[in-house]
């Protein structure tokens, strides 16, 4: 005889999906847990049998509670820094990891969280919801309080900034590996040319350093500053190990068991076109890179 599935084998086969809807929306792995687990709390004090779309309705609570934690961020104002890198997603390249890729199923670079976090809550849910997952304006509308046409206007204008803002990346996985490569040899060899001609004229550097390191956080534009930047951190070049973050080629940073720093990397017509860092001691305690401490 046939037993339907109980409520929780029903929620754990949607939450790797629910995850990230939630990462999309708030561009932290903890925060999206929490949403998520949030959401079960829900499911359980609704009842699972009262619901006819399960994964929908699922959906739609994760985004109602993504939505006013987005919203309480921007009320208490609490982010100290002019710059705050997403979270990055980080698996070592010869590994397929089936959960990290259902993440990052949209090619959501850690470039294009960036462009994500510099949205309005409003807008992000627009644009999250139906350009990543194919929900329909008139079930988010009600979300944000906004009709059918004005969802609508809200994604297309978010589109048009990830559109101008995060440039899609070369889809192929080891052009980018070489790309990357050839970054870090010019830096290692103190090549200046050579990393002027890996990088894009107009590239983007990003290093957020964490609230405890502050005067570190930086941003910077144009292929020769960040080629010189670049050059100041060649001794950090035994210590670099590849890895895929975001889905793209990239790498950490780690000495002695002890992760420095994450770089993704943005590889567009061959060149780099943007360089996301996280260097805050705490974020990076808080992933698992044991896998690159040998």
């Amino acid at each position: 005889m046939y037993e339907s599935p109980s409520p929780t084998d029903r929620f754990e086969q949607e939450r790797t999906r629910l995850r990230a809807v939630a990462y999309r929306m708030l561009g932290s792995l903890g925060e999206a847990e929490d949403a998520v687990q949030e959401a079960w709390l829900r499911l359980e004090r609704t009842g699972a049998a009262e619901i006819e779309n399960l994964p929908g309705w699922l959906t739609t609570v994760v985004a109602r509670i993504c939505l006013n934690m987005l919203r309480s961020r921007e009320t208490r104002r609490e982010e100290p820094l002019e710059l705050r890198i997403p979270d990055p997603v980080v698996t070592r390249e010869d590994v397929i990891d089936p959960e990290a890729e259902v993440m990052l199923a949209d090619s959501v670079g850690l470039a294009l969280m960036v462009v994500l976090g510099s949205l309005q809550p409003a807008e992000r849910v627009a644009f999250v919801l139906h350009d990543m997952f194919a929900v329909p304006f008139d079930e988010i509308a009600p979300l944000i309080d906004r009709t059918p046409a004005a969802t609508r206007q809200l994604a297309s204008r978010a589109r048009r900034r990830v559109q101008g803002q995060a440039p899609a990346p070369d889809p192929d996985l080891t052009r980018q590996r070489e790309v990357v490569d050839a970054f870090f040899a010019a830096s290692r060899d103190g090549r200046f040319d050579a990393l002027v001609a890996v990088l894009d004229p107009d590239v983007v550097l990003r290093s957020d350093g964490g609230v405890a390191r502050a005067r570190h956080t930086v941003v910077l534009n144009g292929a020769s500053r960040v080629a010189s930047q670049a050059l100041t951190f060649r001794r950090m070049s035994p210590f670099v190990r590849p890895a895929l973050v975001n889905g793209a080629a990239g790498a950490v940073v780690i000495a002695d068991g002890h992760p420095l720093s994450v770089m993704a990397f943005t590889v567009t017509a061959g060149r780099i076109t943007a360089i996301d860092v996280v260097a805050d001691p705490e974020r990076l305690r808080a992933l698992d890179l044991t896998d690159f401490a040998a």
